[in-house]
């Protein structure tokens, strides 16, 4: 016999069921195409029970945001052994994870980066993003290459980011180059960043 859930366990699934909802109705139809009405329908709740939980839209994307800054943050490798992995996800513009989850991650995130440029509270929540990838980023890129000083760390991950990112947006257009020759390429690239030492 199941246990009936505490309060904050049905506040967890309630606004667990939003947020599916709400990702679906903007990756349909942009923040501004989706309003609180649709959420609400689509996540079978009334617009009241939405508010309980989230103060208005801006809420909402900020808690999204957050849980995709989370995945990105678990499948984030900076590793001498994943080179190969990381260049032919690269060159095949794979992405990390569960591909369709990623997609609409990956669409989210454009919506999000639009917005920002009209929305000061957006804005904030991107960069607060952006800030603890990077920060992320460089953690780890430290144990790997505790040769670098910190300015070094930070052109190396500002590289990475750069590199991902713009495969990701990439990808909404055909793939021009040879993913075989950009494998190698990227391959080659890698193991001369990450192996060796940097000289001052």
């Amino acid at each position: 016999m199941n246990l009936p859930l505490n309060k904050e366990e049905r506040a967890r699934l309630r606004r667990d069921q939003i947020i599916t909802a709400a990702r679906i109705c903007f990756r349909n139809h942009g923040f501004h195409g989706a309003g609180m009405a649709e959420i609400a329908q689509m996540s079978a709740l009334s617009v009241g029970q939405i508010y309980r939980y989230f103060t208005n839209k801006d809420a909402i994307i900020e808690e999204i945001v957050r849980r995709i800054v989370e995945t990105k943050v678990n499948h984030m490798q900076f590793k001498k052994g994943d080179v190969q992995e990381t260049a032919a996800m690269l060159s095949h513009r794979l992405l990390a994870g569960d591909p369709q989850e990623r997609e609409i991650d990956h669409a989210l995130m454009l919506e999000v980066a639009a917005e920002a440029t009209r929305n000061p509270t957006v804005a904030r929540i991107l960069r607060e993003a952006d800030d603890r990838l990077f920060g992320q980023a460089m953690d780890m890129l430290t144990g790997l290459r505790p040769d670098l000083n910190q300015e070094q760390l930070a052109v190396w991950v500002e590289f990475m980011a750069v590199m991902c990112e713009g495969t990701a947006f990439r990808r909404l257009n055909h793939q021009k180059a040879n993913p075989s020759l950009l494998n190698r390429f990227y391959l080659s690239l890698f193991t001369t960043i990450l192996p060796a030492s940097e000289k001052k």
